[in-house]
């Protein structure tokens, strides 16, 4: 595979409307080879018949069950409530009268 040149670099560079130093271009042309690289490794792996994932690792839900259980009693919930009437939470007026 063809080694990634500092043009190339500077190319992609115009295109993507980055201001390059030669420093940074000499690197990133570096960095940019060593991943080719790396997916050319990858490329020489065999995988017949491993089938193609998004996510290498198996997911499992961690959501619990949604069934109905019992609540609260009503006295346990406004124990704490700063504030209550008729058996409810009272909370402050958000929206104004016209």
């Amino acid at each position: 595979m063809a080694a990634i040149t500092p043009d190339e670099v500077r190319h992609v560079a115009r295109l993507a409307r980055l201001a390059l130093g030669d420093e940074e271009v000499q690197r990133f042309a570096e960095q940019l080879d060593d991943i080719l690289r790396a997916a050319a490794r990858l490329q020489e792996l065999n995988t017949e018949g491993v089938d193609p994932t998004f996510y290498p690792l198996p997911l499992h839900n961690v959501m619990r069950p949604d069934e109905v259980r019992p609540s609260l009693p009503r006295e346990q919930v406004l124990h704490n409530a700063p504030d209550q009437e008729n058996h409810m939470f009272k909370v402050p007026r958000i929206i104004e009268e016209t």
